[in-house]
């Protein structure tokens, strides 16, 4: 499989871990926090496997950045954490720049 493809999957599993933490309550409830930890395994799983074909520091840069902005989003839509127009422009700001490190990545990366 593409090893753009898994890094976008890993930072939306990062989106389901980091999304999840709060309903863990300090992982004291079972089911979020088994969600919390699958996920958040499979998140670092599949980034070590986008990491051996990509350069590490764009890998990892995409990863946070997709996990970062998808957590973000997340919350404004389904936790109703407030919206500026500060904030869409960073978030918007956010996802050019991992549009521009995946454009920018050179022939060697698959």
């Amino acid at each position: 499989m593409n090893a753009w493809l898994l890094l976008v999957i890993a930072g939306l599993l990062e989106v389901g871990w980091a999304s999840s933490l709060k309903a863990t309550a300090g992982f004291t409830k079972l089911w979020p926090s088994l969600f919390f930890a699958v996920t958040l395994a499979g998140s670092m799983f599949l980034l070590s496997v986008a990491a051996t074909s990509l350069p590490l520091g764009t890998a990892y840069v995409v990863w946070v950045g997709v996990g970062a902005a998808g957590t973000a989003i997340v919350s404004i839509l389904l936790h109703g954490e407030p919206v500026s127009f500060g904030k869409v422009f960073f978030l918007v700001l956010l996802i050019v720049s991992i549009v521009g490190l995946k454009t920018v990545s050179g022939p060697h990366a698959e």
